[in-house]
């Protein structure tokens, strides 16, 4: 089976895998993984029979769509990740719970419940667009997952997913419906044991609060936010579903964000070794750093961390901190960047700094690329 799937992010950031809800594709999150970029590597897929992912002829149960899931992040190496998913993605998530906790780090379940509808209504649907196709249903759809003046205010948005939805293949459709149409978590949830964010739209009429307040009520370690919205928060709340992720799974303060971007750029080690110097004399310095430069600055989603770490490097050849340049040349490898981009970096520096500052630099990047076992 071929999983349709998008990684960004850099490679020193905690995963978190993103999964769609019925009718969508990967494309349904493209609102919210710019922001939240600073702190995570981004995975999202199509779901088995959605998007571009294959569609395979068996019908589907959740239990094959979790298995995808972990087929996935083996195939990519992952051990453990952060798990969002809507809808059907939260139900995928509710099976990865109960099955595979030891696989993630945090779970989020948005707009989902434990049992969605029920069998009659998801075998008349089955029937109709079978007989009618998905067209017949995207008015009904849209009205859902939106609020009525979100769609009249977003008329382009709302013609790209009805572009989305009418993609998608009839038989793939049909047969994630089933796989919703069967599933019932109810008497499983309490066997989760992962911390768990359950999120939901406080007008969302297909899984509504008092759904998620029960499966809040039946996880032992879970909270509830619920955001102005109805289906689909991500795309409807994009900013307020990022800052309410971001909450949970990084921290709320201003330092628990700047800890947590710091140690992907910097590494553990580098940042505990400062946390252990901090003493009366620097701890006001340790916290401006964490406060300022990680947490307002680096977490800021209008340049890459990448781009962030090559504009750092140029800077401090400007400025011929060689101590600072070291330390952000391994920086930016963890944030992604090639030794060919630092390459090109310092010999820009050569031209605008002068050549003594970039022989001085390619010197200090050597010797970094020699400590850390780095082919040049």
């Amino acid at each position: 089976m071929n999983t349709h799937y998008q990684i960004e992010g850099t490679p020193n950031s905690p995963v978190l895998v993103f999964s769609n809800s019925l009718g969508t594709d990967l494309s349904m999150w493209d609102a919210v993984v710019p922001l939240l970029l600073p702190y995570f590597r981004i995975l999202r897929y199509d779901t088995r029979g959605l998007g571009k992912s294959d569609v395979t002829s068996d019908p589907y149960t959740m239990a094959q769509l979790g298995q995808d899931v972990i087929d996935l992040i083996d195939e990519l190496g992952f051990e453990k990740v952060h798990f969002c998913g809507l809808s059907m993605g939260g139900q995928i998530g509710q099976w990865l719970g109960i099955h595979h906790g030891g696989r993630l780090n945090k779970l989020v379940l948005c707009n989902t419940a434990a049992k969605i509808g029920t069998p009659q209504a998801w075998n008349d649907r089955i029937q109709f667009i079978q007989k009618e196709g998905l067209q017949a249903i995207w008015a009904g759809s849209q009205k859902v997952w939106f609020r009525e003046v979100f769609a009249q205010e977003n008329p382009v948005l709302m013609s790209q997913l009805e572009r989305m939805f009418l993609q998608n293949k009839v038989l793939g459709y049909a047969h994630c419906c089933g796989a919703i149409r069967d599933a019932d978590f109810r008497s499983d949830l309490e066997k989760v044991d992962t911390a768990t964010l359950v999120i939901t739209g406080d007008e969302d009429p297909a899984t509504t609060v008092a759904d998620a307040e029960w499966m809040v009520e039946k996880i032992p370690n879970s909270q509830l936010a619920v955001l102005a919205a109805r289906h689909i928060p991500s795309i409807e709340q994009a900013e307020a579903f990022a800052e309410t992720l971001i909450d949970f799974l990084v921290g709320k303060t201003t330092l628990d964000k700047g800890m947590h971007v710091r140690r992907t750029v910097l590494g553990d080690a580098h940042v505990d070794q400062a946390s252990q110097n901090i003493n009366a004399f620097n701890e006001d310095f340790q916290s401006f750093i964490s406060h300022y430069a990680w947490g307002e600055i680096w977490t800021r989603p209008g340049l890459t961390k990448p781009n962030r770490s090559l504009i750092t490097l140029a800077m401090m050849i400007a400025l011929n901190r060689k101590a600072e340049f070291k330390m952000h040349v391994k920086a930016a490898i963890h944030n992604g960047v090639t030794v060919a981009e630092i390459k090109e970096v310092i010999l820009q520096s050569g031209v605008y700094c002068g050549l003594p500052a970039a022989n001085e630099a390619y010197h200090s990047a050597q010797a970094v690329f020699k400590e850390n076992g780095i082919d040049f």
